[in-house]
């Protein structure tokens, strides 16, 4: 099985690493908002928890 990373240019990582951090952020907020002791307001944390971190699998030019 052969490892597969996804390799972007310096610019593009810069743009998705921000992206993502602000979609997170707009996640979690809108869980805290729903109420983050329940149910659906957990799940949009977590959402917003994973889709801020995703950016660390994405190497930014060469492994």
């Amino acid at each position: 099985m052969s490892d597969r990373w996804v390799a972007v240019d310096e610019r593009t990582y810069r743009r998705l690493d921000v992206a993502t951090k602000l979609a997170g952020l707009g996640l979690i907020a809108a869980g805290l908002e729903v109420g983050g002791a329940t149910a659906p307001g957990l799940a949009l944390g977590v959402c917003g928890a994973v889709l801020g971190l995703v950016t660390v699998i994405i190497g930014d030019s060469e492994p």
